[in-house]
């Protein structure tokens, strides 16, 4: 038990640097975009790069965002059915879950890792703007990671296994204790 805390340390660091690369990634998004809108304005004419460099970052939202809402238990679960179950087949639910969470991290690593190196060709976003394919695909491999790295969580990531009860209590708690001006 001893390994795990500082995994789970590690594991929340590397979350926090996910949420601020998927906040930078649609930042820099929205920039190339207001800078588009801003010079279709000003000239009446359209940037050729814009769209094409903009869609570059999609991947990079989409995957580093799943490893966050998995991180937070916010993932598809069926919270209902789950919940109706006795608790040694709840237990036995979650482990299977876990599981799946990892052959599915594992995938992503491996066959991720696969499309990486074969990933050769080059985006022509403009004739000066020319963007490796492995700017994306790298993405895969790194969220597989991300996600395997989550699993030292354990039974957190799940949220069947959170107390509402408890969750609710705890807020009150807070609430009482703000001040209020």
């Amino acid at each position: 038990m001893t390994l795990l805390q500082p995994l789970r340390r590690i594991s929340d660091a590397v979350n926090l640097v996910a949420i601020v690369a998927c906040v930078a990634c649609v930042l820099i998004m929205l920039g190339i975009s207001f800078t588009a809108f801003l010079y279709k304005l000003a000239t009446g004419s359209t940037l050729s790069w814009t769209y094409s460099l903009a869609r570059l970052f999609l991947p990079w939202i989409g995957f580093l965002s799943m490893t966050i809402s998995l991180r937070y238990g916010e993932h598809v679960a069926m919270t209902l059915l789950v919940r109706s179950l006795p608790r040694l087949l709840l237990k036995v639910a979650a482990g299977l879950c876990l599981g799946v969470i990892a052959l599915f991290g594992l995938m992503l690593v491996w066959y991720g890792w696969g499309f990486f190196q074969g990933a050769s060709q080059v985006y022509m976003v403009s004739d000066q703007i020319q963007i490796s394919a492995k700017f994306t695909a790298i993405v895969i491999p790194i969220s597989g990671v991300i996600v395997l790295l989550h699993l030292v969580q354990g039974f957190d990531l799940l949220e069947h296994f959170i107390d509402d009860d408890s969750v609710i209590d705890g807020l009150i708690d807070t609430a009482d204790g703000e001040k209020r001006s």
